[in-house]
């Protein structure tokens, strides 16, 4: 593999055509920049100056290498110039969240690269234990959760409030224990804890989810409503995925006396770095969460 330092020398003497003035031009020694030509015409085998006295002309080989050089060292320039480079609206950033954070930001991170057609969102939505996987191997550059991780190589920055809130067919509007004992849960991966953290602040019978006659499971945030809607049970779900249910005229929403929130987090891995991009869609989420 060639030596660049050999070669810029090399092309360097070439543009100016004199050894003491490359010399000057590169702050090197006049005899620095004789052994990098030296060196360079070993590696090579070839003869690529013809020296005359102090002047010197190229030798078809120096000839063919400078032309070739040229854009080798131009490549080599951009490239140098592109790793250095931290643009705040080009580039993927891949994040990952609970649905419930996911259907309330990902419409806006959307915008945004509507906004700039060289930022690219790449937006997983899974439960906790997945987002903070991902966090810790590296397949993901942040994600949002609503339990701080415990794991050393995860830093957890809270950054919002989500109020819980429990969720009825539209014919309920009292939400006694007994009628919820009537109507049965409405299941999801975050169910049982989010039950456990609004019903048992507001009901003294509850102890666990699964008093309830089961009568549902969703794992797709955007359906869990739907069985609520048709009047087949109840749920407890964040505000954020109550919002985004377009059915609403079909369910009930209910402010219990007890309210009750859950700390959002922006996690990151603590030992990359948080290139500008990913400063960006960061600052988006926060206006909207």
């Amino acid at each position: 593999m060639i030596n660049t330092t050999w070669l810029r020398t090399f092309c360097a003497l070439v543009d100016v055509g004199h050894f003491t003035r490359t010399a000057e031009r590169l702050h090197m020694t006049q005899s620095g920049v004789s052994q990098h030509i030296r060196k360079l015409e070993e590696q090579l085998g070839t003869e690529l100056l013809v020296r005359q006295g102090k002047q010197f002309y190229l030798s078809g080989a120096g000839e063919r290498l400078y032309i070739e050089a040229q854009d080798i060292l131009f490549a080599l320039s951009n490239l140098e110039q592109k790793v250095g480079e931290d643009p705040p609206f080009e580039g993927c950033v891949r994040l990952m969240s609970p649905g419930s954070v996911g259907l309330k930001v990902y419409p806006h991170l959307l915008a945004l690269q509507s906004r700039y057609a060289e930022l690219v969102i790449d937006y997983r939505f899974a439960p906790n234990p997945d987002v903070e996987s991902a966090i810790v191997e590296s397949k993901v550059d942040l994600g949002f959760m609503t339990s701080k991780s415990t794991l050393a190589d995860v830093i957890c920055t809270p950054i919002a409030q989500e109020s819980l809130l429990l969720v009825t067919p539209a014919t309920v509007k009292e939400p006694g224990w007994d009628t919820l004992m009537t109507l049965g849960f409405i299941d999801h991966p975050d169910g049982s804890h989010h039950a456990n953290l609004l019903l048992g602040a507001n009901y003294p019978d509850f102890q666990h989810s699964s008093q309830f006659p089961k009568k549902g499971f969703s794992n797709q945030i955007s359906l869990i409503l739907e069985p609520v809607s048709m009047g087949l049970g109840f749920t407890v779900l964040p505000a954020h995925a109550v919002e985004a249910f377009e059915k609403s005229e079909h369910i009930n929403v209910h402010r219990l006396a007890t309210p009750v929130s859950e700390t959002l987090y922006l996690c990151l891995h603590r030992h990359r770095a948080l290139q500008a991009r990913m400063k960006t869609v960061i600052a988006e989420a926060q206006r909207w969460l």
